[in-house]
Parts: C-alpha cells; sequence; structure tokens
C-alpha cells in the first residue's frame, strides 16, 4: 500500500446520482492512491458500477465533484476519460458480435495508413500480441460472436489493455472465467501493477480481493460505509458491512435442509432420464461436444453440473432445451414421455425452461420493462378471448415480484435499471410463471453479490420443495456443493463422475473435472 502522505490519484467527492424511482448514489466520498489495487465491494445495487460508469465516462450527468491528479475534471464521453488515461472493462460484455476480434479491440481507433484504409494486418498482429500476453490463442480473425462467454471477457480485457491506461477499472473480470484464465488474469494485473498501473477491482469473490486489493471501499444501497486496509479486516467483516446483516445463520439452514433433502432423493419418482446423450462437433478433432451423458433426476432435486470451461456445461442444458444448432442424439425422457426438442417452444410446452448463462445477450429483453420481461413467456395468461388484459398482466407480474423479492420502483421500470442480481430474479420469474416440471439454471449467480447468491439458494430450494426439479451448472464448486443433492462432473465433454451430496468434497471433484 502506497504512504498515506502521497496525493491521491483519484478523489471523488459527495458523488451523487439519481434515475426514474432510485437514489443510485449518495454523497459517495473516497480516494485511490497511485499505484493501488483498490477494491469495490458491495451487494448488487449497492452503486458500484455506477460510480465505476462516472469515473469513466459512460455517465457524464451527475452531483459531486470527480479530481484526478489535484485537478478537477468533468468527463463529456468515455473518449474523455481515455484521453485521461482511464479505461474500463464493464461487467455486461460490449462485444460487435458480428465483427473479429481485432475489429472489437481497436474499435473507434482503427489504425490506418496516409490515404484512410485501414492496417487490418497491422491491428490483427497487435491484437494477436495483446491476446498472448494474456495467454490466450484466439485467432484474431475470428468473430466475437462464435466466443463463449469465457473467451469474449478476454477480448475484452485485451481492448482496455490495448488503450495502454494507468488507471484501468476491472468491473467483475473473472465472473464468466475458468481457474486457469483467473490465474492468467492475476498474472497479468501484477504486470500491470509493476508498471505503476492503479487499478480500481469490483467483484463479489472475497479470495480474490483478499489475494489483489492493498484496499477495500464498501457500499451500500448507495452510501459510502467505510474503506480499510486488506491487511487489517477480514471477508466476514467485509461481507457484514456489505450486506448489514449475518449470513451465517441463512447458510446453516440451508446446509440442514440440503442434507436432509438429499437423503430421501432416492425414494423419489424420476423425472427426467437421460440416455447416451452426445452433441456432434463437426470439424473439431475432437468430433463431439459431449459424448454420452447419462443421469436420473427425481422430483424436487437440484442435480449440480461441474465441469471447466469448455468441459460442455452449456452444451447439456442447451441440448436439453433444443436450442442446439445440430440436433444432438440419445433418449431424454419427462414424467415417462419421450421428447426430443429441436426448438426451445417445443422444450418449454413439454415442461422444461432454461435460464441462460448469459443474460445480457440471450436472456434480458432489454427494450422492455420490468413487468414485460416477466410476462413474455407466458402472454396467454393474461389474455382474455384475443385481447390481453393490462390488469391480469400486472397481476402475474405483482405476484412474482413479491415471491422472488424483486427490487424494484414499479413494473414499468426498465429492467437494464435494475441491478444484476434482480435482473436474474426476473428471469427466473419470466420462466416459473410457464410452470415448468425441470428448470434449467446455467451459471446464474454469475456476477450476483453474496446477499443476493443467498437469496437465490433459498428461492431455489422453496420451489424444490413446491415440487421443481432443478438442473444448476456453476463455475464455483462451493456453490456447487452448497446447493446439489448430486453433482455430475464433465471434462471435455464426456461424463467422469456422479457424486453424492454426503461424499463430494472439493478435492474428489477436481480430481474428475481435470
Amino acid at each position: 500500500m502506497p504512504e498515506s502522505n502521497i496525493t491521491p490519484l483519484i478523489q471523488l467527492k459527495r458523488i451523487g446520482k439519481s434515475f426514474p424511482g432510485v437514489r443510485a448514489l449518495d454523497e459517495v466520498s473516497f480516494d485511490v492512491a497511485p499505484g493501488e489495487l483498490h477494491a469495490i465491494c458491495g451487494e448488487n445495487g449497492a452503486g458500484k458500477s455506477t460510480l465505476m460508469k462516472i469515473l469513466s465516462g459512460v455517465i457524464t450527468r451527475y452531483e459531486g465533484d470527480l479530481v484526478i491528479d489535484g485537478d478537477k475534471v468533468s468527463f463529456t464521453s468515455t473518449r474523455d476519460a481515455e484521453v485521461a488515461g482511464i479505461s474500463i472493462i464493464h461487467q455486461e460484455l460490449n462485444l460487435v458480435e458480428q465483427l473479429s476480434v481485432s475489429a472489437n479491440i481497436f474499435m473507434g481507433r482503427e489504425l490506418q495508413d496516409h490515404f484512410g484504409f485501414r492496417k487490418d494486418r497491422l491491428m490483427n498482429a497487435q491484437a494477436k500480441e495483446l491476446l498472448s500476453s494474456l495467454e490466450c490463442t484466439i485467432a484474431p480473425t475470428t468473430l466475437a460472436g462464435s466466443l463463449r462467454v469465457g473467451d469474449q471477457q478476454l477480448i475484452e480485457i485485451a481492448k482496455a489493455l490495448s488503450l495502454q491506461s494507468r488507471i484501468l477499472i476491472m468491473d467483475e473480470p473473472t465472473s464468466a472465467l475458468t481457474e486457469s484464465e483467473v490465474a492468467r488474469l492475476y498474472r497479468v494485473i501484477e504486470k500491470l501493477r509493476s508498471n505503476g498501473t492503479t487499478i480500481l477491482y469490483i467483484s463479489h469473490k472475497m479470495d480474490e480481493v483478499f489475494h489483489l486489493s492493498n484496499r477495500i471501499t464498501v457500499l451500500r444501497d448507495g452510501q459510502f460505509i467505510k474503506t480499510l486496509e486488506t491487511a487489517s479486516t477480514s471477508p466476514k467483516e467485509i461481507t457484514h458491512l456489505m450486506v448489514g446483516r449475518p449470513l451465517e445463520q441463512a447458510d446453516s439452514e440451508l446446509e440442514i435442509e440440503g442434507s436432509q433433502n438429499a437423503d430421501q432423493m432416492q425414494n423419489r419418482e424420476v423425472v427426467l432420464r437421460v440416455e447416451s446423450l452426445s452433441l456432434a462437433w463437426p470439424g473439431h478433432a475432437r468430433g463431439y461436444r459431449l459424448k454420452d451423458i447419462s443421469f436420473d433426476l427425481h422430483r424436487g432435486e437440484i442435480l449440480g453440473i461441474a465441469g471447466l470451461m469448455g468441459a460442455g456445461r452449456t452444451e447439456l442444458l442447451e441440448s436439453l432445451f433444443g436450442a442446439t444448432s445440430i440436433a444432438p442424439t440419445g433418449r431424454i425422457t419427462l414424467d415417462g414421455q419421450t421428447i426430443a426438442p429441436r426448438h426451445p417452444s417445443e422444450a418449454c410446452r413439454a415442461g422444461l425452461a432454461l435460464v441462460t448463462e448469459d443474460r445480457k445477450r440471450l436472456g434480458l429483453l432489454a427494450k422492455m420493462n420490468v413487468g414485460r420481461n416477466i410476462t413474455i413467456c407466458s402472454l396467454e395468461k393474461a389474455t382474455t378471448g384475443w385481447f390481453l388484459s393490462p390488469s391480469r398482466e400486472t397481476t402475474l407480474a405483482s405476484a412474482m415480484v413479491t415471491k422472488l423479492l424483486v427490487k424494484t420502483d414499479s413494473l414499468r421500470t426498465p429492467i437494464t435499471t435494475l441491478s444484476g442480481g434482480n435482473q436474474q430474479k426476473c428471469i427466473v420469474a419470466r420462466w416459473l410463471l410457464t410452470n415448468p416440471k425441470v428448470l434449467l439454471l446455467d451459471d446464474p449467480t454469475r456476477g450476483v453479490d453474496v446477499g443476493a447468491k443467498a437469496e437465490l439458494y433459498r428461492l431455489i430450494r422453496s420451489l424444490c420443495k413446491e415440487g421443481l426439479s432443478v438442473i444448476v451448472t456453476s463455475s464455483e464448486l462451493p456453490e456447487l456443493l452448497t446447493l446439489s443433492d448430486r453433482i455430475v462432473v464433465l471434462s471435455e465433454g464426456r461424463q467422469t463422475a456422479i457424486f453424492q451430496r454426503s461424499e463430494a468434497t472439493q478435492p474428489k471433484i477436481m480430481s474428475a473435472l481435470t
């Protein structure tokens, strides 16, 4: 940590920001020293991302003062912030899927010759060098839309690194990365810090925060709570400051409920049976994304799917939901009936629902409000004859907002103004209104804070008590161990193990993963 007598590089003075019906920031003040890694912690909706958008020029109208190097600044755009040496890696990806990796990295800053023609070869070469610094082998000419979320996150990081900024803001940069990719990012961060880069780091993962940071600032409900030296605090204290309430009791209750459920599970009826499910991968040396996957799912059970990036977790759920470009082979039986959905609408009619991994790209309807995002798949329940009844639609949406404890000013609030955790609850609510027999959750707590995670855990358990069966993937093993009754392990598209809750441990699962 830099000496206390060093002039702060960044000073935030009484920063405030309001959106319709929401006070996102309320007189937030703290400073950041040059060369430090300063972690910003808080629940979803605490104001972290809003504050970072102000610092990076995304939000230009706000209250209070932003001071850089002792001088008050007022950015009118992200370009102004970049000129001042500030860049941001957003939590929600901002890639243009139809463009190449290289084009995304240099978007708006394309290299040109004297005649104004793009120097594509030079941009590709520089993009390749940036990706190599991240130990990433993605070809610069690859279309961004063809990449998985984890790879797209690395492209966002490469874009920020290309700016050679002296202040780098990282908003949940590891939310979609595997353990090996996270280790790579740590090495990149150490290189940046050795070169004097100041980093503001937003993360819900306490192990990351305590491994990387010099100091930690906690926000809650849009207000500054406290700044602490990392070496003088603990994850328990930070979590308590974030949520303002103890979580230990809820966690222990969840463990007890799970243990009781697991003991009774084998006596319950099988809702879903998957036999020898395979998914081809034309043109790839391996030849398949999934190979001979088989398991049963009981009524009221939570079945966890563990696997490293590329193991086939998402592909498994997409195969069940009819969302693959190539039809899978094998047999899927739901409530005793063989099904072979070739489209999500067919899977939905059969009784399946899928909450996707990529909330922004595949989950949210960004131009619609909270209410319509919830009811969009169940509008037939709100119709009278041929006409949609606004009052019925409102009743449906209001009931789900109440049940899932969605924090929103009204049903007419734009969905994009909600925190990540509340957006996720709205998507879950959407599918619950379809009355599914099996709910498929693909990494549902990615980018969600500890408080919202605990709420989602309790929600999933309560739904299972009502008879719903759940298949959940997660990139975090502790989450699967806490939540699941059984865990299926995938490695490079094959099923390598299945563990009962009572016998599952991190070492056993890691061994099966690799």
